[in-house]
C-alpha cells in the first residue's frame, strides 16, 4: 500500500502546507508500516487529540529498517503535531531534522528557520531565538519583521551592548537603502544605553528618535540627556545651552548666567552679551533678588565687548603669526558675532586650513558662524563635516535637524 500523507505544520503565524510532496521525489514513498502508523497520527491529529498522534509519531519514530524518506515524513508530522500542540521543544527538535535535509527545498528551509526561530521567541528561549535569527537572516536575507525579532531578542535577555551594536547596523542599512528605521528599534537602543549609563549613546538613540519621529516627549529627552551628560567640555556645553534657547526650552536663570560666563570663559564675549540679551527678552534675567548681580555681569560683559572690538585688528595680526589656527580661529567667530560676518567667516576657514585643535569641533562652530550669517547651506554643509567618532556629532546633528525644522537659521 503506497501512502501520501498530506501535513500542516502551524508555527507563529507561519503555514508549511503540504510538505510530504513538496519534499519526495520521483521514486520515494512511505513504508507499509511508517504510511500506517503516520495515517493515525494525522487522523488524529485532525481530530485535535495530540496525545495520540503524538504517541503514534514515536510510534513510528521506533520502528526499524526505516528509509531516509520515511524518517523525514516523520519529523514532518512531529513538527506538525508539536507545532499545533504548543511542544516547543519536540516542533524545534523536528524542524532541525528537516533544516538539515537535502530533501527540503530551499524556500521551504527559509519558512522553517523563520518558524523555528519565532518559536524560540515565543518559548522565550532567547538565546536560540537569537542563533536562529541570524540563521535566517544569513541564508534568505535581513526583514525588518526579523530584524526587529532580534533586537527584542537582545532586549529580553538584558544584552543592552549587543541592542545598540545591532540597531545601530540596522540604522546604517536602512540610511543606506533610503528607508525609515523602525520605531521601537530606537527605543529599544535609548533604553539599553539608559540601562548602561551610558549618556552619549542615549543621546544618539533621542536624537535618532527625534529626527525619524519628531515628537515632543523625544525632544524632552534628547534636550535632558544632553544636559545630563556632564563629559561634554565647555564648548560643546554652551552648545547645548544655544540650542535649548532656539528650540524654546524652559531656562532658569542660573542657566543664563552659566551660559553667559562659559561664553567669556572662551573669549566670546558677543555670544555671552547675546545670550544675556536673550535671558531680559524672555523675562528670565533683570527680575527678582539676582537681578542685581545679573546687571553687573551684563556690564562686565558690555565692557568686553568693547574691549575686544578695540583689539580686534591687533588679534588677528597676532593670530596670522602663529603656527596653529586656533586663535585665528576665535578672531574669526568673534568677528561673525560683531557683525562682520563675511570677513569673520573667510578666517574661520583660513584658520581650518591651517590646522586647529579639534577640527569636528570647529566645523559645528562654523556651521553655528555660518547659520547666524543665514547661510543655510552653507552651514548644513559645515555641520554635516563633524564625524560621528566625535563627541560634537549628536549636537551637530541637532543643529541639522532644528535647521531643517526652520526657515530662518536662528541666532
Amino acid at each position: 500500500m503506497t501512502y501520501r500523507l498530506r501535513l500542516y505544520a502551524l508555527c507563529a503565524g507561519v503555514a508549511l502546507a503540504s510538505l510530504s510532496p513538496l519534499a519526495a521525489r520521483a521514486a520515494d514513498t512511505l513504508s507499509t508500516d511508517v504510511g500506517a502508523t503516520l495515517q493515525q497520527a494525522q487522523s488524529a491529529l485532525a481530530a485535535h487529540d495530540y496525545a495520540k498522534a503524538m504517541q503514534a509519531v514515536k510510534a513510528a519514530s521506533a520502528l526499524g529498517n526505516k528509509s531516509d524518506y520515511d524518517s523525514y515524513v516523520i519529523a514532518q508530522m512531529q513538527a506538525a503535531v508539536a507545532s499545533q500542540s504548543g511542544d516547543t521543544a519536540a516542533a524545534l527538535s523536528a524542524y532541525e531534522k528537516l533544516i538539515a535535509s537535502p530533501r527540503t527545498p530551499p524556500a521551504l528551509r527559509h519558512q522553517m528557520l523563520l518558524s523555528e526561530a519565532t518559536m524560540a521567541y515565543s518559548a522565550k528561549d532567547y538565546p536560540r531565538a537569537i542563533a536562529g535569527i541570524q540563521r535566517y537572516m544569513h541564508e534568505a536575507g535581513p526583514t525588518p519583521q526579523m530584524q526587529l525579532l532580534l533586537v527584542q531578542s537582545y532586549y529580553l535577555q538584558k544584552d543592552y551592548p549587543n541592542v545598540i551594536q545591532t540597531v545601530k547596523a540596522i540604522v546604517a542599512a536602512d540610511n543606506k537603502a533610503h528607508r525609515k528605521p523602525q520605531e521601537s528599534e530606537l527605543q529599544m537602543m535609548a533604553a539599553s544605553a539608559t540601562a548602561l549609563n551610558d549618556p552619549a549613546q542615549a543621546t544618539h538613540a533621542y536624537l535618532l528618535l527625534a529626527t525619524y519621529y519628531p515628537k515632543k516627549e523625544y525632544w524632552a529627552l534628547l534636550l535632558h540627556g544632553l544636559v545630563t551628560n556632564k563629559t561634554l567640555p565647555p564648548a560643546l556645553q554652551l552648545d547645548v545651552y544655544r540650542i535649548r534657547v532656539a528650540v524654546g526650552d524652559t531656562l532658569r536663570p542660573v542657566d543664563f548666567m552659566d551660559m553667559t560666563e562659559i561664553a567669556m570663559q572662551l573669549r566670546l564675549p558677543q555670544l555671552a552679551l547675546d545670550l544675556m540679551d536673550q535671558g531680559y527678552k524672555q523675562g528670565v534675567l533683570g527680575v527678582g533678588p539676582e537681578a542685581p548681580r545679573q546687571a553687573r555681569l551684563k556690564a562686565m560683559v558690555e565692557k568686553t565687548v568693547a574691549e575686544r572690538k578695540a583689539s580686534s585688528a591687533a588679534d588677528e595680526a597676532q593670530a596670522q603669526a602663529q603656527k596653529t589656527g586656533d586663535e585665528l580661529f576665535l578672531v574669526g567667530y568673534n568677528d561673525v558675532t560683531f557683525g562682520e560676518t563675511q570677513k569673520g567667516l573667510a578666517l574661520m576657514r583660513q584658520a581650518l586650513d591651517k590646522g586647529v585643535r579639534d577640527s569636528a569641533i570647529a566645523n559645528l562652530h562654523l556651521g553655528l558662524a555660518y547659520m547666524q550669517a543665514g547661510q543655510k547651506a552653507a552651514s548644513l554643509s559645515a555641520l554635516a563635516l563633524v564625524p560621528e567618532t566625535s563627541n560634537a556629532y549628536d549636537i551637530a546633528r541637532l543643529w541639522m535637524l532644528r535647521l531643517s525644522q526652520t526657515e530662518v537659521a536662528p541666532k
